[in-house]
């Protein structure tokens, strides 16, 4: 996955595509600070979680701009964001994240909003850049909450 990135970002630059090579390289800064945090090199699924955490950024800043209304800001960041798609895995379907869900409630039978972390514990490997985790935290609370 890195190395794709690395290789998208030559790319870029010999097709003399600005916006996607200023996205690429944002995306492997972050990356960088990231090995450098965890003194290692990054697998796929860090790198996953980096890009998702880029697209949260971007998606954060649209609400603002919203706000500002700045609709050229809004239109750049969209089009950032579905640069960094392209490198997240296929999303899972509502259904498909409800029933990885369910099944994690199950295993752990939470009685308080208190067991969410041990849910949230679960699912987050299973859902990392799969899947909204914000949309996933709110559906888990919910589930709780209506036991």
């Amino acid at each position: 996955m890195k190395d794709k990135i690395i290789k998208d970002i030559m790319a870029a630059m010999k097709s003399q595509d600005k916006e996607r090579l200023t996205v690429l390289r944002s995306v492997k800064g972050a990356m960088q600070l990231e090995e450098i945090n965890k003194k290692k090199d990054l697998d796929d699924n860090e790198v996953i979680a980096v890009i998702s955490k880029q697209i949260k950024i971007r998606k954060e800043s649209i609400a603002e701009f919203t706000k500002g209304n700045r609709q050229d800001l809004v239109d750049q960041t969209e089009k950032e964001i579905a640069i960094l798609n392209e490198y997240m895995p296929e999303q899972l379907s509502d259904e498909e994240v409800s029933k990885i869900i369910d099944e994690a409630i199950k295993e752990v039978n939470p009685t308080a909003p208190s067991d969410m972390g041990k849910v949230m514990k679960l699912l987050t490997p299973k859902l990392t850049g799969k899947a909204d985790m914000s949309n996933v935290s709110k559906l888990v609370k919910e589930r709780i909450n209506s036991k």
